[in-house]
């Protein structure tokens, strides 16, 4: 068996083990530490300035997010569909009703006109019609959605200037699902920097990784300060332990936060390595018949965490993603279908969506992820190219 080439593994920068021995010697091995402080420092250097707090996870985040937007049971969340289930679970832990909006085929993110068609539905209760009883829909009729979640799909931003100005007509908040963007930016404005909150992911396979970890951010600096309240577990300032919140153990470690302040050095690189993979896949086989890649629309930087192609039967002699990525996978090399849609989902397929055009569906039947990781080598990507092109040749 040849050499596993990885869909996106971690990449270490040289100076994270630096950071962690200092950790380890100065022996700031608890939940908080210096090396948190100065993570969340250059975290928001490359945020516009806002205040970051660093939590051990984007779903933990998204959670927070949720948690001080007062979204209780009952209430709409407007999530994207095409999206991993993390965008959705949050709404549920908060017993809110997720509703589901489809994506657009500029960007695969959420598609602006069904957002506001969900919001109508939601405020005139349409929403509620024809779903099953147990999700108690009746409670809430005619409300406004408690939130909006878009995602940045594979790093690619979406039409936040559609979306913002939708979400600001009808007073909605905006959690911004940056976990895949981070180094993304749209007109020079960073992903995750749009709306009420924006959140981050340094899960194993993102562009920058801390083993395991996230981040909250937003332009209010109280809100941040509260989040990192209720991530420990809402311990007010006491010399015995007093509570007058529910909180989560949601805080970063400083040992994880340590190799955060590596990984953020060679961030920049990272990027321009994952763009550079995309470029390189972008022109050897999109001359395929049938085979294509996701554009930048004019003012959209893309980090390109990871590169999807979607295929065209029609053009391939009927081959499929899916006897790409077994074929692929023959030779020991990883790809991924690109996320299946939440509406789709045995967990959410009775709640509501919106989008009659079913872009989420026809991307997810006909995309494919990748090997994307910076630390591929070149023949790991030649490899990949010629062996979809001996399939479809």
């Amino acid at each position: 068996m040849p050499p596993k080439i990885w869909l996106s593994s971690p990449h270490m920068g040289g100076q994270e083990s630096v950071y962690v021995q200092e950790a380890f010697d100065t022996n700031w091995i608890a939940p908080i530490g210096p090396h948190l402080t100065q993570f969340e420092n250059n975290l928001s250097k490359i945020s516009n300035g806002f205040p970051v707090a660093a939590l051990s996870s984007g779903t933990a985040a998204l959670h927070l997010a949720l948690v001080m937007l007062n979204v209780q049971p009952g209430d709409y969340v407007i999530c994207q569909s095409l999206t991993f289930a993390a965008s959705a679970n949050p709404i549920r832990y908060q017993g809110a009703v997720p509703v589901f909006v489809d994506s657009e085929e500029d960007t695969w993110n959420m598609c602006p006109e069904a957002l506001e068609e969900a919001i109508k539905a939601c405020m005139d209760g349409s929403v509620a019609e024809d779903f099953p009883a147990h999700l108690n829909l009746d409670a809430k009729k005619g409300k406004k959605p408690k939130a909006i979640i878009p995602v940045h799909l594979y790093g690619m931003p979406a039409k936040m200037d559609q979306i913002m100005e939708i979400a600001n007509r009808y007073g909605i908040p905006v959690v911004e699902d940056a976990a895949e963007a981070l180094g993304s930016n749209l007109n020079g404005q960073a992903c995750g920097t749009f709306g009420e909150f924006g959140v981050y992911s340094f899960n194993g396979n993102k562009i920058i990784t801390t083993s395991g970890g996230g981040a909250l951010l937003g332009p209010e600096v109280n809100w941040i300060d509260r989040a990192r309240y209720l991530a420990t577990q809402a311990r007010t300032p006491a010399a015995h332990y007093q509570h007058v919140d529910i909180g989560y153990n949601y805080r970063l470690s400083n040992v994880s936060a340590a190799i955060g302040l590596g990984q953020l050095e060679v961030l920049s690189e990272r990027v321009a390595q994952r763009r550079e993979n995309f470029s390189f896949y972008r022109q050897e086989l999109t001359v395929i018949p049938g085979i294509s890649m996701l554009p930048e629309l004019e003012g959209y930087y893309a980090n390109r965490w990871l590169s999807a192609i979607t295929v065209d039967p029609s053009q391939t002699h009927g081959k499929t993603r899916e006897t790409i990525r077994l074929a692929l996978e023959e030779e020991n090399i990883e790809s991924r279908p690109i996320w299946k849609p939440m509406h789709l989902q045995p967990v959410f397929e009775n709640y509501p969506y919106y989008g009659a055009k079913r872009v989420s569906e026809k991307i997810f039947e006909d995309g494919l992820c990748l090997p994307s990781g910076s630390n591929l080598e070149k023949s790991d990507l030649v490899k990949t190219v010629e062996m979809i092109k001996q399939l479809l040749g």
